[in-house]
């Protein structure tokens, strides 16, 4: 079973996912967390990880992914934090940074990257990255690829 812990994206990932049929067998749920509070009370994130990291790094992005496991039923999950603009990017993460974090089989690995154009094409591009990099680790069985 899969859950997402989603940020920037607002629920994108799991809609896409939810778009498919017989995709109650294998998607859980989805925690919308867009503010660093839900993160915190939703996912367990640290409000001190977030603090000193920022919302949009590698350890709250793999917080989010070990919390998403550790908060549901589900044994897989994907999380996204990002900055999809057209504001609040700065020098060291400007508009169109994602980090992602992916718990598979009980490994958490993390990515970020640093995606082109508006608001809705940095989402896009976040949505299909994750899912891609998720099929990839599944081989496919979940119907993602």
């Amino acid at each position: 079973m899969l859950a997402t812990a989603e940020s920037c994206t607002g629920g994108l990932i799991a809609g896409a996912c939810t778009d498919l049929a017989g995709s109650s067998r294998w998607f859980e749920r989805g925690f919308v967390t867009y503010s660093n509070a839900a993160k915190t009370e939703l996912l367990g994130v640290p409000a001190t990880l977030i603090e000193a990291h920022g919302a949009v790094s590698e350890p709250v992005a793999r917080a989010m992914a070990e919390g998403a496991v550790a908060r549901s039923p589900a044994q897989v999950s994907v999380a996204v934090t990002g900055v999809a603009g057209p504001g609040g990017g700065s020098v060291d993460k400007p508009v169109g940074t994602v980090w992602f974090g992916w718990s598979v089989e009980g490994v958490v690995h993390s990515e970020a990257m640093r995606f082109a154009g508006d608001r809705a094409a940095v989402r896009g591009a976040t949505v299909k990255h994750a899912l891609v990099r998720l099929a990839g680790w599944l081989g496919s069985g979940t119907g993602l690829a």
